[in-house]
């Protein structure tokens, strides 16, 4: 592994300090060594307390009965996104408002927490998890549009993010992407956040890496202005240092989060579209987000209308 060399700024220890528990963190959930530190994460006693539908039964789904046969769920998910998915090496537990909301949609259909399993998927096997019964559905800052919808059913949208710029906590001069003429600005190689600034913001000075955590680094490091990709990663990394890290401006892209289900099981897409509205009345989905993501200090937004789009 190769890792960005660390600038000496006597007066800047406290940043090195924090940058050392992010490459801890790194290293933990790049090697998963048995003894890797564990994950960072929100107390148990902060997360919600879902209720159980111990009568709720949907034998028209297919999915949903091979689940109740099989005596749990098994959901997707992302393993490598601070307080949105994220996956404790050690202990091998998943935490993140992705996961919350994974388990808020279990406790609707039937299933208490310990019956809901979750696998990491990565983002390019998504559809073809699905596809083929590997999974059950899918949560992780999955963003809904036309394309996928060919391929798998979307129940949501859950969360609305959008393309967003993550600083310094002393920065005072970046507040938006227009801001950002001759600044060095981090992504993911060949990301849509980083062909966005490519094509719109051609007056940054773009550097990339494979991966956000390094960008991140690089940040702590000062050897780049920002890091951009959706904001919603970015609140995690923000949740993670809040007084070594901050999202600023508004999100200049929107990115719809959905929970991608087999495409053709339209009775389990419109009951977890019922589980979405159920949370978020009872307050499950505000307190899902206050006890993960809000911890970077961003109050929780008002959560989007759910698209029940007909079958097709």
């Amino acid at each position: 592994m190769t890792y960005a060399t660390r600038i000496r700024r006597p007066r800047h220890a406290t940043r090195l300090t924090a940058l050392g528990l992010l490459l801890l963190l790194a290293l933990a959930a790049a090697c998963g060594k048995e003894g890797s530190p564990p994950v960072k994460g929100p107390r148990a006693d902060q997360l919600p307390d879902y209720r159980v539908d111990t009568g709720f039964r949907l034998p028209e789904s297919p999915t949903w009965r091979r689940a109740k046969s099989r005596g749990s769920l098994v959901v997707g998910a992302k393993e490598d996104q601070p307080y949105l998915g994220e996956k404790d090496p050690a202990g091998g537990g998943y935490t993140g408002f992705d996961i919350e909301i994974a388990k808020m949609v279990g406790a609707y259909l039937g299933f208490a927490e310990n019956r809901v399993r979750f696998t990491t998927i990565a983002s390019a096997n998504r559809e073809t998890a699905l596809q083929n019964g590997q999974i059950d559905y899918y949560v992780g800052t999955y963003t809904i549009n036309d394309n996928r919808k060919r391929l798998v059913g979307f129940a949501g949208p859950y969360y609305i993010a959008g393309q967003g710029l993550l600083v310094r906590a002393d920065e005072e001069g970046i507040e938006g992407p227009q801001d950002l003429d001759g600044k060095r600005v981090c992504s993911a190689a060949g990301s849509t956040p980083y062909q966005r600034m490519q094509e719109e913001y051609p007056k940054a000075v773009l550097v990339s890496y494979d991966t956000y955590s390094i960008c991140v680094d690089n940040l702590l490091t000062y050897q780049v202005d920002a890091v951009t990709t959706d904001d919603a990663i970015l609140l995690g990394y923000a949740a993670k240092v809040p007084d070594e890290l901050k999202v600023v401006g508004k999100p200049f892209s929107e990115e719809p989060y959905g929970i991608g289900v087999l495409r053709s099981d339209n009775a389990l897409r419109l009951a977890i579209d019922d589980a979405l509205q159920e949370g978020e009345r009872k307050g499950y989905w505000k307190a899902a987000y206050d006890a993960t993501l809000g911890l970077s200090g961003v109050p929780a937004p008002k959560p989007p209308a759910i698209d029940r789009y007909p079958a097709g």
